[in-house]
């Protein structure tokens, strides 16, 4: 009867030696080295389209997010029946006293058709006070071009100050260049409920001069959405002293569910509020629902990769089935045999998957650039700011979602090994040896 190997615990140096050496191609095991290494490049592959999908994903989501949140804010207060709020400056000042409520901001909107020699559209105008729209962050950002100083002058460095008393227009980047207008230049506002005359409502028509162009990296804002001084905007809309309603921002957006009871409480009686879920729930479950579809379809790259690791392995064992029968013969144990292969198996995993995080990185933390070099070398731009409503390709790496991408690569891997390695343990010597 054969003896043990001197050092067969588990997991041994000559385990070790033995897998890493069927690792490396030879001549007569060219082809299995090939299924190997396609096996390798479809897990690192596998792992780093993930992890650029969901980066990608994740970038966008939190864009779109802060955009739309600083846009409109986290939530709204208004009257049922749309009719302006009169005593508003004593309800935002019982909101302020809420706790987790960081701002409130009064605000008028409508709709209106935009007139300009070049162009005819329709926008969102919004009335703010010049305090409360020196505190919107998407208003406040590099882009910003006013000429609150001198008429149609672009100010040195750019802010909201004297944009009550200028009593003109800051239009969308989109919107100036749609129209073909500049600081300075003069646009007309159409709202179809004006003053009341004998034969019916007349539209209020007025003209207005551009004092400042914004750019909030969100196209459906930038082109549809101008603002206003908030009492040019009462007096345009016809509110007297009221207002649309109030905007409110919070330290934590996504607990806002459980602060409305305290602001609906604080607003008053027979006041609605509005939170960004109920706004946006579908556009963001819409966007929910398509990431975790788009990580179950590249899954499957991974899942072919571990089964090239699988038939790999099978045509592994059947060509050292001799090496195979000599080692037990020599006193090599089953589990020696299962834990070699298993090695050689799980290392094209582990190196793959090891390959897929540093190229998904990289590719995650350089997207925006990578864009820009494809789009200089096709002359096509693949992120159509008019499509995708973001004028940049956001990515966000998350941390502990590449940590669970890895943890689900190696896994598939190391369960695709336990088959070919489990084959190569139960092999019998005596018929492995019986025709050699």
């Amino acid at each position: 009867m054969s003896q043990p190997l001197p050092d067969t615990k588990p997991f041994a140096a000559f385990e070790w030696k033995l897998a890493l050496r069927y690792l490396r191609a030879r001549r007569k095991e060219g082809f299995i080295s090939v299924i190997s290494l396609f096996s390798f490049l479809g897990i690192m592959l596998g792992v780093a389209t993930l992890i650029v999908v969901m980066s990608i994903f994740n970038g966008f989501h939190n864009e779109l997010l802060n955009r739309v949140l600083g846009f409109s804010g986290h939530a709204s207060v208004y009257q049922p029946d749309l009719t302006p709020i009169q005593d508003y400056d004593a309800m935002k000042k019982r909101l302020m006293e809420t706790p987790g409520i960081t701002s409130a901001i009064p605000i008028v909107e409508g709709q209106v058709m935009v007139s300009s020699v070049k162009n005819t559209s329709g926008a969102l105008i919004r009335g703010v006070s010049e305090a409360d729209i020196a505190h919107l962050a998407s208003l406040n950002n590099p882009n910003l071009q006013t000429a609150l100083g001198k008429p149609g002058v672009m100010d040195a460095v750019p802010s909201w100050k004297g944009f009550d008393e200028a009593g003109g227009i800051a239009i969308g980047e989109r919107m100036a260049w749609k129209h073909q207008v500049g600081l300075g230049g003069t646009i007309t506002l159409i709202a179809p409920n004006g003053p009341e005359t004998v034969i019916g409502s007349t539209p209020r028509i007025r003209d207005y001069e551009v004092v400042a162009i914004f750019k909030m990296g969100m196209s459906e804002y930038d082109e549809g959405v101008a603002y206003l001084p908030l009492a040019e905007a009462q007096d345009f809309f016809s509110t007297d002293t009221g207002v649309s309603g109030v905007e409110l921002t919070v330290e934590h957006p996504e607990g806002i569910a459980a602060m409305v009871g305290g602001i609906a409480k604080a607003a008053g009686p027979g006041l609605m509020v509005q939170t960004w879920r109920d706004r946006n729930q579908a556009f963001f479950t819409a966007l929910t629902v398509e990431r975790n579809m788009l990580f179950m379809v590249l899954t499957m790259i991974i899942l072919v990769a571990a089964l090239n690791i699988i038939s790999g392995l099978i045509m592994l064992v059947k060509d050292k089935g001799r090496d195979i029968a000599i080692l037990r013969t020599m006193g090599a144990t089953a589990g020696a045999i299962q834990r070699v292969f298993f090695i050689t198996g799980a290392a094209i995993g582990v190196i793959g998957t090891i390959g897929g995080v540093i190229l998904g990185m990289v590719i995650s933390y350089y997207a925006e650039p990578i864009r820009r070099g494809f789009q200089w070398l096709s002359g096509v731009d693949p992120f159509n700011p008019d499509l995708y409503y973001l004028s940049k390709l956001p990515s966000e790496i998350d941390v502990t979602q590449t940590f669970w991408i890895v943890l689900m690569s190696i896994g598939l891997s190391f369960l695709a090994t336990l088959y070919p390695s489990w084959k190569a343990a139960r092999l019998d010597p005596v018929e492995a040896l019986r025709y050699e």
